[in-house]
């Protein structure tokens, strides 16, 4: 089983690419962030074609997340509880045995701006969130844009970055609350010295110098950790494709034993 992850910045620019993504690699669960469209606009359509299940929490112009899957959907929660304010940034459904939970955290903009302290009462509320509904024994993953480097392997110059944003000790704190309650950052569990980045800035030739940051991920319950036997960053997924502009983020996927 594979379970991916994907900011796609944007699902009427990012279709066509993402239904390339989604025959070539073929995941069995998809979470998708930054849709910047209403659940009425959602291509539904285009997605079943393709063979996929969707349900999403959208807005417009900004933020939405969304899950895909080969089966039936089951949504259980859609936006985190108080926080809705911040936009449309959580949904949780299950398909099968399997609950994924899709997050498009928020980003603080910078630490002087005041988006920074709703930003880490945003991750206190879903770390408040996420133990209060969490069950024991369930095959759960929570995937998504979190917009933190954990730790400085994970940025390309924590040395000129520390404590700017999503490099702040308090950011890095609400991160590791998240593992606190259980949870494991599947890809590094599997690659714990290896320096990737999922995110890399359009500009100034940030990818193709690969000054980038690790800020996607999918935080897997330990029974879903158990089942873990491959986890990567999909780099070749933020090029262009048949002429089609990617994301500035890569999908990341981990794949399952069933």
């Amino acid at each position: 089983m594979r379970v991916a992850t994907w900011n796609i910045n944007g699902m009427r620019a990012r279709l066509d690419y993402l239904l390339i993504w989604l025959g070539d690699r073929r995941p069995d669960l998809v979470a998708l962030q930054e849709l910047k469209l209403e659940d009425e606009r959602f291509p539904h359509a285009e997605l079943e074609a393709a063979g996929y299940h969707a349900v999403s929490h959208g807005q417009k112009a900004w933020n939405g997340v969304a899950v895909l899957a080969r089966e039936p959907l089951t949504v259980e929660q859609s936006g985190l509880p108080g926080q809705e304010e911040l936009g449309a940034r959580l949904i949780t459904a299950a398909a099968g045995d399997l609950r994924l939970t899709s997050l498009y955290c928020p980003n603080g903009k910078h630490t002087g701006h005041e988006d920074y302290p709703r930003k880490l009462a945003w991750f206190d509320s879903l770390a408040d969130h996420l133990e209060a509904t969490a069950a024991a024994g369930t095959a759960a993953v929570v995937a998504g844009d979190f917009n933190i480097c954990p730790t400085p392997l994970d940025s390309w110059n924590e040395k000129a970055l520390t404590g700017s944003i999503f490099h702040t000790g308090e950011e890095r704190q609400r991160f590791r609350r998240l593992l606190d309650l259980g949870l494991t950052d599947a890809w590094r569990s599997l690659h714990p010295d290896r320096q990737a980045f999922s995110w890399w800035d359009y500009r100034a030739g940030g990818f193709h110098r690969d000054q980038g940051l690790r800020i996607d991920f999918l935080l897997a319950s330990p029974s879903v950790a158990d089942r873990l036997r491959g986890a990567e960053i999909d780099r070749d997924y933020r090029k262009k494709k048949e002429g089609l502009i990617a994301s500035d983020h890569a999908p990341v996927w981990i794949d399952l034993t069933e």
